[in-house]
């Protein structure tokens, strides 16, 4: 039986990105896994993973234990994807993984937890939180991550849950962070929801959502142009987010029907916190999805899109054209793509040729919003 760490030195050359977006500068395994699965040592029964990006520890594990049964969590469905296309592709059987949300069922009992540390303190902090409340008392929290998106504030986050918290030497750029001792029902819970008086709107947050329960620069720009959007019966907010513009949109036009759509769980449960929040939850379906890969050719009047630029810490202009793309295809011929977007990323001329026909809408110092016509 080999270790974790030379089964990733043999697997990890061979993984890929797919689904998500691929690119010469994008890798799918680096050496923050490597370091995770060599702190982490030698593990044996249940070891729950969470944030295997695209299956560099769940893949290693499999490979150097057959009696290893690993619970995951993957924010994105993305990465979720892509670590069964990798198992497929390298020959390994799934049947000892299952995928869990980020609940007390993921954690529950574990005594060994394999962590890439996410971007942000708060979905930390939800992670923390759950690992910590259902794990068992001898838990080890083995978090890792590049230092460059490595700060202190990740071990007070982990401070807050765990009474013992040590951080490892820097080794090829990474770093791993060691919890135990687990302090049961630390910080508050999860989603977190924020009043919006001036927009009417109550916003909740897991963790891992974008801007959290705040509203962010770009949205706020898009929602002055709802009264200019064509009427329509079915429309989508896509990348939705907090799903902030499926709720505006709800509560501003009563006959419509809308799909909020998008790739992270943390994203997806936000978004249907604040449907049910705002009282709509009657005209709005949230679902969580590869940018619209489940949704049918010409079946939507009206897209609103207020695209990413990551994917997780890499920024990157990959995504979207594939959401422009996604849109070209649902809308039905006459159908709107409204988009909000840093100006400096200078979409207009991509939309005119995956969507149709694009005008700018509105300006602001930082912002531009276009509308594009289906052809």
């Amino acid at each position: 039986m080999s270790s974790a760490v030379e089964a990733f030195d043999a697997i990890a050359p061979r993984l890929r990105r797919w689904p998500d977006v691929e690119a010469h500068d994008l890798v799918a395994a680096d050496a923050s896994d490597r370091l995770i699965l060599s702190e982490a040592g030698d593990v044996a029964g249940d070891v729950v993973v969470i944030g295997d990006r695209h299956g560099a520890l769940s893949l290693s594990l499999l490979t150097a234990d057959p009696d290893v049964r690993i619970r995951v969590h993957q924010d994105a469905i993305t990465g979720e994807r892509a670590l069964a296309a990798n198992a497929a592709a390298l020959g390994i059987g799934l049947e000892r993984v299952t995928w869990h949300d980020l609940g007390p069922e993921l954690a529950a009992g574990a005594s060994t937890v394999l962590l890439q540390l996410p971007r942000s303190l708060d979905a930390l902090d939800e992670i923390a939180r759950v690992v910590a409340g259902a794990a068992a008392d001898d838990v080890r929290l083995v978090a890792g991550g590049r230092v460059k998106h490595m700060t202190l504030g990740m071990n007070d986050v982990l401070g807050r849950h765990f009474s013992a918290v040590t951080a490892s030497r820097a080794a090829s750029k990474s770093r791993v962070l060691r919890a135990g001792a687990p302090i049961r029902g630390a910080g508050g819970e999860w989603p977190r929801a924020q009043e919006h008086p001036d927009l009417g709107l109550t916003v909740c947050a897991h963790g891992a959502a974008f801007a959290g329960a705040s509203i962010d620069i770009g949205t706020r720009f898009l929602l002055e142009f709802l009264p200019e959007m064509r009427e329509a019966d079915a429309a989508i907010d896509l990348a939705c987010g907090t799903g902030v513009l499926a709720t505006a949109l709800a509560k501003a036009r009563p006959a419509i029907r809308i799909v909020a759509t998008d790739q992270s769980a943390a994203a997806v449960a936000s978004a249907r916190a604040t449907v049910e929040a705002n009282g709509v939850e009657d005209r709005v379906a949230v679902v969580r999805d590869d940018g619209l890969a489940a949704r049918p050719d010409a079946s939507a009047d009206l897209i609103l899109l207020n695209p990413p630029f990551h994917s997780g810490a890499a920024v990157t202009d990959a995504i979207a054209p594939k959401l422009f793309a996604d849109a070209a295809r649902v809308l039905r011929p006459g159908g709107e793509l409204w988009c909000v977007f840093n100006s400096h990323l200078g979409y207009r001329p991509i939309l005119e040729r995956i969507v149709g026909p694009t005008r700018q809408a509105g300006r602001n110092p930082k912002f531009t919003v276009t509308v594009s016509m289906r052809r």
